[in-house]
């Protein structure tokens, strides 16, 4: 367990499925031709929340891993996949330490989504070492841009979040700070060769009711943290967000980047 508890994501698993806006098709087709995914491979999405991206892998491999710590999400993962009927998808409850301590297959492909800040980044990149085949590697896959410009709705969107929701970000137990370290760096300093892709950027669009949805799926969002006080929150932030455009609508520019490491 992690000094953020079993309550990271608590309530979040179902805002997560909904909300969180899927990885572009650009970003599938380049895991599958750099790692020559031909539907023979195993491969492990450690971190997999509710599984947007494991189910879109299945496909491509004979058997896929969705890994995470947090029972909602892997309920949510699991529903999914009974409603969408593809693939040989295995879901396990835990962390990577528990999942190598009952599993000794070889992988080609393992993604980290989103998640490997989460981590202890160098043990977990120690650990998969030899779960991967020579030649297959760990794609972590980001979005994350600390100095990335905010549109004018989303400095005041943030301002509304802090007023209600404090300046510190919560964590589960703790607060959360994004690691000092890149993890380009912690890549470098591993047994694994670094390779770096990045993406063209695309646009997502964003309604009130979306950027709600991806708030409450985030774990210092958590609509547990406001308590009987929902309704005046998401009061006051449509009110504010329809200040900036009667619409509603809203758009934003994202990056992409995947950062691998390669079992030579």
């Amino acid at each position: 367990m992690t000094i953020y508890g079993e309550d990271l994501f608590k309530g979040a698993a179902t805002y997560y499925s909904r909300y969180r806006p899927v990885y572009p098709p650009m970003l599938i087709r380049y895991l599958v031709e750099r790692f020559s995914l031909n539907g023979e491979q195993q491969v492990m999405d450690l971190g997999c929340g509710p599984g947007h991206l494991t189910i879109r892998l299945a496909d491509w491999c004979n058997k896929i891993i969705g890994v995470d710590p947090e029972n909602e999400m892997i309920e949510e993962a699991k529903r999914l996949h009974r409603e969408l009927r593809i693939g040989d998808i295995h879901w396990f409850n835990g962390d990577l330490e528990q999942y190598r301590s009952q599993h000794h297959e070889k992988f080609e492909l393992v993604t980290i989504a989103k998640a490997f800040h989460w981590m202890d980044r160098s043990k977990v990149l120690e650990d998969l070492y030899d779960m991967l085949n020579n030649g297959g590697g760990i794609a972590i896959i980001d979005n994350f841009e600390p100095d990335k410009k905010q549109a004018e709705w989303q400095e005041r969107m943030n301002e509304v979040i802090e007023k209600w929701y404090g300046s510190e970000r919560r964590a589960g137990n703790t607060t959360f700070t994004h690691p000092v370290s890149r993890h380009e760096d912690v890549i470098s300093n591993s047994r694994f060769k670094l390779e770096m892709h990045e993406f063209p950027s695309y646009e997502i669009n964003w309604t009130i009711e979306s950027i709600l949805g991806n708030l409450y799926s985030t774990s210092f969002g958590s609509k547990r943290f406001l308590g009987d006080r929902v309704k005046e929150f998401e009061s006051e932030l449509k009110a504010a967000l329809l200040e900036i455009n009667k619409t509603g609508e809203f758009k934003e520019k994202m990056n992409l980047s995947i950062k691998m490491a390669i079992k030579a």
